[in-house]
């Protein structure tokens, strides 16, 4: 499958060449960030690679100088810094960079974690950049590869049911889904997570219960779509909540899952309920109702994140429950108000009477129930604003 290029060539290139400030892309290991940004990249550094390092802990004017600044160029080069974050001076060193050479040069940085983790005690680099989160391939990026301008909804576009089917199976990453080879998808995967679980935990948070974390990693692995009881992990691991806690945030920091937290217009209050977990990674679940729910969540999550970064809007990813536990999976919240709903099912088309009952309540202009088995039709689905059952591989195609 031709699946190159990829979406955020676009949102890059566009970002530089409008904007003086730099391009942070943060987003999971292997998602095809350092690959993206040096398709449109003049220049590369690397702080894996040992040369690279030591010209820039020389500092700004010896990097400068190592990627031709003092020349004269008639448009401005690109500087990629690759993996950055994991100097101890990285925002100290950019600052002073930016502040010197900002005028002569693009800057893009990447980083395997978020980026906004490193970012604690005040940020130094605050007006000097902006965040881009890079996700795995979605329909709707197969589908287009050029973002929308002010309107986060695009047309409906068809892709082919082998691509459909590719990306079911094996995930939007984008090595195992160009390779199309089960045993490869399920080798890639397998490493993927041995990196995460004992080394990226390990160098981003100091953990030192690797048995524990693992454990955790394998629980989490079989819950996806779940609601996240901390109380039933901490028995599980034997430790405390609020250990917990703090390793599943870890787990988030490092793109290994996300929650979703319940909505609310009392903010505190749905901060005290139940999340529920997501894998950034579909392809390993079994059970299909809980693939397909994960399945939708990371299309949803990709949307709201890139609409954001966009600036179309401020955006939230949230379910909904109430206390006689009526329930939908996905509320879409736009500029802090209820906007969309969405209900994922694999086969059924009888309509859930929750969507009604909580559009009405919510006030959200659409309301959705997105089926796994149905046809793509096309239409657009948000020309309806009443509950309405649609092809899930219509609605998605609509998304970033």
């Amino acid at each position: 499958m031709d699946i190159h290029p990829r979406l955020y060539d676009d949102v890059l290139a566009t970002h530089l060449a409008r904007h003086r400030q730099m391009a942070f892309v943060a987003g999971p290991r292997q998602v095809g960030k350092t690959t993206t940004c040096q398709r449109i990249g003049t220049g590369y550094l690397n702080w894996d690679n040992a040369d690279h390092r030591r010209v820039i802990v020389a500092g700004p004017e010896a990097t400068a100088e190592r990627v031709g600044l003092q020349r004269l160029h008639a448009k401005a080069p690109i500087l990629v810094f690759d993996e950055l974050h994991k100097y101890g001076r990285w925002k100290g060193f950019l600052k002073g960079f930016f502040d010197t050479y900002g005028e002569r040069a693009k800057i893009l940085v990447t980083g395997s974690s978020r980026l906004d983790v490193y970012r604690r005690g005040g940020d130094s680099l605050l007006g000097r950049y902006f965040l881009f989160r890079m996700h795995p391939f979605t329909v709707g990026e197969i589908a287009r590869v050029r973002p929308p301008a002010k309107n986060p909804i695009q047309a409906p576009v068809r892709i082919p049911e082998k691509e459909f089917g590719a990306l079911w199976t094996h995930g939007g990453y984008p090595e195992p889904l160009l390779r199309q080879e089960e045993a490869f998808t399920l080798r890639w995967r397998s490493s993927r997570n041995r990196l995460l679980l004992r080394e990226d935990i390990r160098d981003l948070t100091q953990i030192r219960e690797l048995g524990q974390i693992e454990l955790l990693g394998t629980l989490l692995g079989e819950r996806s779509g779940a609601s996240l009881v901390y109380s039933n992990l901490a028995k599980d691991l034997q430790t405390s909540v609020d250990t917990v806690r703090r390793w599943v945030g870890s787990f988030c920091a490092l793109h290994y899952g996300f929650l979703v937290r319940p909505w609310f217009q009392n903010v505190a209050r749905a901060l005290r309920k139940e999340p529920k977990w997501f894998l950034r990674d579909w392809s390993g679940i079994q059970d299909p109702g809980a693939r397909a729910e994960t399945f939708v969540a990371c299309h949803l999550l990709k949307s709201v994140e890139g609409w954001e970064d966009l600036g179309i809007g401020e955006f939230e990813l949230r379910y909904v429950r109430d206390r006689e536990k009526r329930e939908v999976d996905f509320l879409i919240v736009r500029n802090r108000k209820p906007w969309c709903l969405v209900e994922v099912k694999s086969t059924e088309t009888s309509l859930n009477p929750w969507l009604a009952y909580f559009q009405k309540s919510t006030g959200a202009p659409h309301a959705f129930q997105a089926v796994f088995d149905l046809e793509y039709e096309d239409v657009d689905c948000f020309s309806r604003h009443d509950p309405a059952v649609v092809p899930m591989r219509t609605l998605l195609s609509q998304l970033l």
